[in-house]
């Protein structure tokens, strides 16, 4: 848990995957006083971030009673993930038919350097590659329009897709699917690329839904330490 002089999109994040994972249940108070004390910062950016939490659909925000934590339905996130997995297959179709020399060069160079971190089993790192990842694809799209909607549906899917790699597994899969992605690109074969990443994407709407049923999957971290302190109840 960030302790200190934290920004909003670090307490958007480490609010965010709790919520997910199931450590803050639905119904649960998230008191302002209380987050602007465990994250020393004013109420101003923690009601940015609980604002944000809003627009993702993880946090309900009542008229002059607060916020509490919201219900995310299997159907609500199952809709995102659709949106999710069209946009991502026109990016990875764009991709293979507009990137220029350069960025099939660096695509593939970073694809191969994340090999070690799934070796590694390094999580954290590989979760910021994924980012990159992703990124890069919605770049070489060369399409501002679909670059814009595509990163805004992302951003309020991120706590989910990064609940995906608390699984047992994952990280050596996803590199797997990314690697069908990149060889589509390589080959310019736009057909192949699109239908590699809506099926990853697919893949990871599946990993992620386990913690929206509001139970954690045996085998997945335990990252519980600090949850009284992000909400106005005691502990049991």
């Amino acid at each position: 848990m960030i302790r200190s002089g934290t920004t909003v999109d670090q307490m958007v994040r480490a609010i965010g995957d709790r919520i997910v994972t199931g450590f803050l249940r639905p119904g649960e108070k998230l008191d302002e006083a209380s987050l602007a004390a465990r994250f020393d910062v004013s109420r101003t950016p923690v009601r940015e971030a609980l604002g944000q939490l809003s627009a993702m659909g993880l946090v309900e925000r009542r008229p002059n009673r607060g916020a509490i934590v919201a219900v995310v339905t299997q159907e609500h996130l199952a809709s995102m993930f659709e949106s999710m997995a069209e946009l991502e297959a026109i990016c990875a179709r764009f991709s293979a038919e507009r990137m220029t020399s350069g960025e099939r060069r660096s695509l593939e160079i970073e694809h191969q350097a994340s090999a070690r971190l799934v070796q590694l089993g390094a999580e954290e790192d590989y979760e910021y590659f994924n980012t990159e990842f992703h990124t890069r694809l919605y770049r070489g799209a060369h399409n501002t329009h679909v670059y814009e909607m595509t990163t805004m549906t992302r951003s309020r899917l991120a706590p989910f897709r990064r609940a995906q790699f608390m699984l047992p597994g994952r990280l050596a899969k996803s590199w797997q699917e990314h690697d069908a992605i990149v060889t589509a690109i390589m080959r310019g074969d736009g057909n192949a690329a699109g239908k590699a990443a809506k099926d990853h994407v697919s893949i990871v709407s599946e990993a992620s839904a386990v913690f929206a049923l509001g139970e954690q999957p045996k085998g997945a971290r335990d990252d519980n330490a600090g949850h009284c302190q992000l909400t106005s109840n005691a502990c049991e």
